[in-house]
């Protein structure tokens, strides 16, 4: 497993509003939507594409394309669905599946409640997005569920991540043989005892859409 902090100066500027307790919800979902795009800038790198004959306005010559079968973004609902329109707006022509999952406060294991993918994922390219890399669990039991289905090439993109969570993931992935990359705003300091991310930026499912009652 490989991690990936990108650190650039409006990635820093707008997860620093993002961790603003003051940031409304409809502010929050426009930052996470913009930094979403910057982190797929460099989470898409490694694309697969294929060459490409077009005639210019002047002369014929070779361009590329995204090859075929095209990456499929995998929002984990809920809170994963804020980060969704951020990701199309760079991957137009990606194909989408949602993925629902949810994580047993007390237990913090992950469960499949719901799920719209393609029954074969072989040979493509998986973007799986999650705003917070935690406890790991959710994206471990995320993974494992797309590498099950024949997905040969993952990168997860997060707004924030713990180091116990990259930890447990990495432990979590364990016999797991395919390229698995996280792309990632920041590396926050620790988890606390409730498995919430410190300094972190509260719950973003809350934050992007309200508390659900």
């Amino acid at each position: 497993m490989r991690t990936h902090v990108v650190d650039h100066p409006l990635v820093a500027h707008k997860l620093t509003r993002l961790r603003d307790e003051t940031t409304d919800s409809p502010t929050f979902r426009a930052l996470a939507e913009e930094l979403v795009t910057l982190l797929a800038y460099e989470a898409t790198r490694e694309v697969r594409v294929e060459a490409h004959d077009i005639t210019t306005p002047v002369a014929p010559t070779t361009g590329v394309r995204l090859a075929r079968p095209t990456p499929l973004v995998v929002p984990i609902l809920r809170a994963g669905l804020g980060m969704l329109d951020g990701m199309m707006r760079l991957l137009p022509t990606g194909e989408v599946g949602f993925l629902g999952m949810v994580r047993n406060e007390e237990t913090l294991q992950a469960t499949t409640y719901a799920e719209r993918l393609p029954e074969d994922l072989s040979g493509r390219q998986c973007y799986v997005l999650d705003p917070m890399l935690a406890t790991g669990g959710t994206l471990a039991a995320a993974i494992r569920f797309l590498v099950d289905r024949g997905a040969d090439h993952i990168t997860c993109i997060t707004l924030l991540s713990a180091p116990e969570g990259l930890a447990n993931l990495e432990k979590g992935l364990e016999g797991v043989d395919i390229p698995v990359t996280v792309v990632t705003a920041a590396v926050d300091e620790r988890l606390n005892e409730k498995g919430y991310i410190v300094p972190g930026l509260g719950d973003a499912g809350d934050r992007l859409y309200g508390l659900a009652q």
